[in-house]
């Protein structure tokens, strides 16, 4: 690996969140992913292959959630629980990029804790419940509760990725099925829940940062409308890309990364 994996477990109010980081730059970065069945720790190397480019700029910190989720937490508690993972690494005016959930709770960062946020990139996301979303968490939720973790993978890859992504790796879904455990999928569903608890609409003006908001035209799990709501509320530039889905991020990780790196960098 080109830049120095380095793993972190960070107590925060009663529990740990743990966090990788890697990159030469001296700059701070903080990516914040989406709702998965696998850690950060897990994934360290894979996370800093995806976002490799960023690492000549930046030292780049991949938050996970808390390894301990409350039944009923809420997207605004889990946002004041990375605040504290974030400020305990002393990482105050950072570059903040966040993906579905992550865009949630990077949202709630830049408005509750504008220190930490010199610039906001919130992707794929939303900041209010929408018929998309809550049919996509109860779907997920029920799937998983009842541990029918074909049907859960099957279901999520199917409003994720594109027609032609998908009968590329559909056969990796039967190894995904192998990753989600008992204990893990307690916490994927108290995470999934707390999705439909964003609500920070109306409290967007606050933010002051500078913001670029990146959609997906096909998006089955928040909609294309909840990126350009979102948008229109900050007064930021969009990005919608056309012709895919919820996991644009990743079908095109070139061309995002090279995007979202470009406005950082400005």
């Amino acid at each position: 690996m080109a830049f120095a994996v380095k793993k972190y477990s960070l107590p925060v109010c009663g529990t740990y969140m743990d966090c990788v980081s890697f990159g030469r730059g001296e700059k701070p970065l903080v990516i914040l992913p989406g709702l998965g069945i696998q850690s950060v720790r897990t994934a360290a190397y894979m996370l800093a292959l995806m976002y490799r480019s960023f690492g000549k700029d930046f030292r780049v910190y991949i938050f996970d959630k808390p390894r301990d989720v409350r039944e009923g937490c809420t997207v605004a508690e889990l946002a004041g629980l990375t605040a504290g993972a974030v400020t305990g690494l002393g990482l105050e005016g950072a570059c903040v990029l966040g993906v579905s959930m992550g865009g949630m709770l990077a949202l709630e960062l830049a408005i509750e804790h504008p220190e930490l946020v010199a610039k906001v990139v919130p992707a794929l996301t939303a900041a209010a419940p929408n018929a998309a979303l809550t049919e996509a968490i109860g779907t997920w939720t029920a799937q998983v509760s009842r541990g029918a973790y074909p049907d859960f993978i099957r279901d999520m890859f199917e409003r994720l990725y594109s027609p032609g992504y998908l009968r590329r790796y559909r056969l990796l879904m039967p190894l995904l099925c192998r990753l989600v455990s008992v204990k893990e999928s307690q916490r994927f569903v108290r995470l999934a829940a707390s999705c439909l608890t964003v609500d920070c609409y109306d409290r967007l003006p606050r933010i002051s940062c500078p913001a670029l908001v990146i959609g997906a035209q096909e998006d089955r799990v928040v909609t294309a409308e909840a990126s350009t709501e979102i948008a229109e509320a900050l007064g930021c530039p969009l990005h919608i890309y056309p012709g895919l889905g919820h996991a644009a991020y990743e079908e095109l990780s070139g061309d995002f990364n090279r995007r979202v790196l470009a406005f950082f960098r400005g």
